[in-house]
C-alpha cells in the first residue's frame, strides 16, 4: 500500500497543489505555518474521511473559499484506486472510491491502512477518557467493520436512551417499561464491544511494551491497564443498578461508553509521573504499537504519518526510530520537521529512498 500522488484545492492553506510521492520516505520541511501537517492531515482525511486535527469539517476549507477537493492517487494489491474527498458549504462531505460514491463512511474505514504520529497525541494522555477510547475504538474499526458498527448502533440508543431520561425530568414523569426497551439494546450491544476491547488489548500490549522497550532502552516499566464498568458486571444489571443515578442526572452514566486506558508508568499515572521525553516515547510507542498491530492483521504496511515526531526527543531515541526504518519494518512514510539539514540527515541514515519537498 502506498500513495504515489495527492492533490490539494482549497485545503486548509493551500489553494492548489500537487505532490508526486517516492514509495518509500517523503519529507516536507519549513517553517511553522506554511503547511506541512496540513498534507499529512489531507493523507488521513483520504484514509478516514476526516481531518485529523479539526473535527469541524468546513473549517477545513480555505478562507474565502466555499469547498475543498482532496485527491489521492493509491496503489494496492497492484491495483491503483483513486480517493477523493470533497466538501462544498452548505452540504455533506462526499468521498468517493474509483469515482463511487460511498453511501456510508464506515465503509471506507481500514481500507487504507494509515496511522498518524504527532504532538496533538498528547491529548491521550492529558484529555479525558473519550480521547483514549477514541483510539482503541480507531484501532479496533480499521480492521473489524462490524465492531464498527456495533459502536455506531450503540451510540444511537445511547442518544435515545439519555434523550429519554431528559423527557422524563422535563415532563416529572417515569416510565420504566420504555426505558428497559432501550437498556435491552444496550445490552446485547455493549458486551461484544467489551469483549473485543479487551481481546485487543490483550494481543496489543506485548507488542506496545516491545517498542517502548525498543525505543527507551529497556530504562523504564510501563503499562496500559483496561478500566470498564463490564469487567465486574453485566450491562443490564449496571444500568438497573443506576436508575435513580440517571434520572437525576438525565443521561446514562454508565456502560462501555465511559471505558477508559490507564497509562502507568513504574505503576503510577504517566500524566503525573512521566517526565515530557517519558510521555512522548510512551506516545510513539503507543502509535508504532498500533502500526504493527495493524499489519500483522491486516497483512498490509499501514502509511505512516510522522509529524513533528523528532521535536523533543534526544538523539539516541531518534536512532532508534530510525533502526527501525532501515530495517524495512515499515512501509511507505510521510514526516514533517522545521530542519531541513536535520530532516535530511535522518533520512540519508535510513539508505532508503527519500523526497524532501520544502514549502
Amino acid at each position: 500500500m502506498h500513495l504515489n500522488k495527492i492533490s490539494l484545492l482549497n485545503y486548509k492553506n493551500f489553494e492548489d497543489a500537487s505532490f508526486d510521492f517516492d514509495g518509500k520516505i517523503n519529507c516536507f520541511v519549513g517553517k511553522n505555518g506554511v503547511g506541512k501537517t496540513n498534507v499529512l492531515d489531507a493523507i488521513y482525511h483520504l484514509a478516514y474521511g476526516r481531518s485529523y486535527f479539526n473535527p469541524i469539517a468546513m473549517q477545513n476549507i480555505r478562507h474565502n473559499q466555499d469547498f475543498f477537493v482532496v485527491e489521492g492517487e493509491f496503489e494496492k494489491d497492484d491495483r491503483s484506486e483513486l480517493i477523493v474527498c470533497s466538501l462544498k458549504k452548505g452540504q455533506k462531505k462526499i468521498l468517493k472510491r474509483n469515482a463511487k460514491t460511498y453511501e456510508k463512511f464506515s465503509d471506507h474505514i481500514g481500507f487504507i491502512p494509515l496511522v498518524i504520529i504527532s504532538p496533538t497525541d498528547r491529548d491521550l494522555i492529558l484529555e479525558g477518557s473519550e480521547v483514549r477510547r477514541s483510539f482503541i475504538d480507531s484501532v479496533i474499526s480499521q480492521l473489524d467493520s462490524p465492531y464498527l458498527h456495533k459502536l455506531i448502533q450503540y451510540q444511537k440508543v445511547l442518544t435515545q436512551r439519555n434523550a429519554l431520561l431528559k423527557y422524563f425530568a422535563a415532563n416529572r414523569n417515569f416510565d420504566q417499561e420504555t426505558l428497559v426497551i432501550y437498556d435491552e439494546q444496550l445490552d446485547v450491544l455493549a458486551q461484544p464491544i467489551f469483549e473485543k476491547r479487551r481481546d485487543f488489548l490483550e494481543q496489543f500490549l506485548p507488542i506496545f511494551n516491545e517498542y517502548h522497550q525498543t525505543i527507551s532502552n529497556s530504562s523504564e516499566n510501563v503499562q496500559i491497564v483496561y478500566q470498564s464498568h463490564l469487567s465486574q458486571h453485566g450491562m443490564l444489571a449496571l444500568l438497573g443498578d443506576h436508575v435513580q443515578r440517571d434520572r437525576a442526572l438525565q443521561y446514562t452514566s454508565v456502560g462501555i461508553h465511559k471505558d477508559d486506558l490507564s497509562f502507568e508508568i513504574d505503576g503510577h499515572p504517566i500524566k503525573k509521573f512521566g517526565s515530557q521525553g517519558q510521555q512522548k516515547s510512551f506516545l510513539i510507542a503507543l502509535k508504532l504499537a498500533q502500526f504493527e498491530f495493524v499489519k500483522k492483521q491486516s497483512g498490509q504496511k499501514p502509511i505512516l504519518l510522522f509529524d513533528d515526531i523528532f521535536d523533543k526527543l534526544d538523539e539516541t531515541r531518534v536512532s532508534k526510530i530510525v533502526e527501525m526504518v532501515d530495517n524495512d519494518a515499515f512501509g511507505q512514510l510521510f514526516i514533517s520537521d522545521t530542519h531541513p539539514e536535520r530532516t535530511e540527515a535522518i533520512v540519508k541514515q535510513t539508505h532508503q529512498s527519500y523526497k524532501i519537498f520544502n514549502l
